[in-house]
């Protein structure tokens, strides 16, 4: 059976260590198998990742400092114990599985079969459960990016005609989430049947699963149509960007019947809302699809408005009244933003492998009453080979001096 967790108290760090008692290995690359490991991490699981030697294809992935460490790297990889093997070997392939099977829980995006099949890893440990992130699930490669256009999302952002690419990679990460989720639903079953298993989760299938858990699927087959491309209107709704007298472009959505009578106060429109309504023999008033509907004649009489408008003098005024508004921001903005970074306790300090100091990220879930751990660091490639062998397999120091000579095994 795998390890029992040991329960949290409800005040004080152990709420932050919610999986402590727990471990597993992870051996993966780039963004979705090393999420599923990091937000485990981060709740206080014990997650040795195992790596080649020198470090795996992500390794030196952008963004990078001066001296080629990744950043990416290093905070997808917070909180995680690292061991180094040359996987290339026979000797340091059976190593991985002798700490898979020590440890009885395994997270990657390796392809299926070979030295990493389940079956293969399940021999004497029958209750081994192996979460596998992959491309398609027929275990052809696929990536974020191709998975994205795949399901159709580029020909519906912006406005056409050509497709639109993302630059956040949200199918890995949904996948990495939903990844340590189903870990931990497996687990479960575990304890009650003393079975365990495989579990794949292929990005296509987050992917179009996703697209028909918000009805796209059902949309289509219904319209006979694609959606219409909007730019950055929001479908079904009111709500788009706006430009102020000073030059700021903002966006605001409503979702609520007040906020719909909140943002017409505001603007002062509301004879001018009422002659629409009356022309057109309609009430916005409860009734989303309407104002998306009649953007025609809402969009030009709130552009017009807005315009007229200095932006702190709109966003004092909308956040009086509870209207969703945001201005657009770099990035660099958003970082130098006190609410979001420097006074958000999500963020701490921490010693990171790069050398370079800044904000890191820990938990994001917000436990009232509870003590927050601490950002930890990454870890350097192979700091903790000696350790976990030492107490996962039982290795002898100088069986381990004998690997790291024949190049087996590497040390940070």
């Amino acid at each position: 059976m795998g390890p029992c967790l040991r329960r949290g108290t409800a005040t004080g760090l152990a709420m932050y260590n919610l999986l402590s008692g727990l471990s597993m290995i992870e051996a993966s690359s780039f963004v979705a198998s090393p999420t599923a490991g990091l937000y485990c991490a981060q709740f206080g699981a014990e997650v040795i990742r195992v790596d080649q030697i020198g470090g795996g294809p992500d390794f030196h992935r952008w963004p990078v400092t001066a001296e080629n460490n990744s950043l990416y790297w290093e905070n997808l990889n917070r909180a995680k114990k690292s061991v180094a093997l040359d996987l290339s070997r026979p000797e340091g392939r059976e190593l991985l599985q002798q700490l898979v099977r020590a440890t009885g829980q395994f997270i990657t995006n390796f392809p299926a079969g070979g030295f990493v099949s389940h079956d293969t890893l399940a021999e004497g440990r029958p209750d081994l459960i192996t979460v596998r992130v992959m491309g398609w699930a027929d275990g052809s490669p696929a990536l974020d990016y191709t998975v994205n256009n795949s399901v159709g999302y580029p020909m519906l952002t912006g406005t056409g005609p050509e497709p639109v690419n993302h630059v956040l990679p949200a199918w890995d990460l949904l996948t990495g989430a939903y990844a340590a989720f189903a870990l931990l639903a497996a687990i479960q079953r575990r304890s009650v049947s003393g079975e365990g298993g495989e579990v794949r989760i292929p990005l296509s299938d987050v992917a179009i699963g996703t697209v028909a858990n918000l009805g796209g699927i059902a949309e289509v087959i219904y319209s006979g149509e694609n959606r219409p491309r909007l730019g950055n209107a929001v479908y079904g709704l009111f709500g788009r960007d706006f430009v102020t007298r000073d030059g700021k472009r903002t966006m605001i959505v409503v979702v609520t019947p007040r906020q719909w009578a909140n943002l017409i106060a505001a603007l002062n429109l509301g004879d001018a809302i009422a002659s629409i309504e009356s022309e057109r023999r309609i009430s916005f008033a409860k009734d989303d699809g309407l104002r998306f509907d009649h953007r025609d004649v809402l969009y030009p009489l709130f552009e017009k408005a807005i315009a007229s408008r200095d932006h702190a003098d709109l966003a004092a005024a909308f956040d009086a009244v509870g209207i969703v508004h945001s201005p657009y921001r770099t990035m660099l903005d958003a970082v130098q933003d006190p609410a979001l970074v420097a006074n958000n306790p999500i963020f701490g300090a921490a010693q990171n492998p790069s050398g370079f100091a800044y904000p890191a990220a820990g938990a994001f879930a917000t436990i009232p009453q509870a003590e927050r751990e601490p950002p930890r660091p990454a870890p350097l490639n192979g700091q903790h080979s000696e350790e976990v062998l030492t107490s996962r397999l039982s290795l002898s120091s100088g069986e381990i001096a004998r690997l790291i000579d024949a190049g087996i095994v590497g040390v940070g």
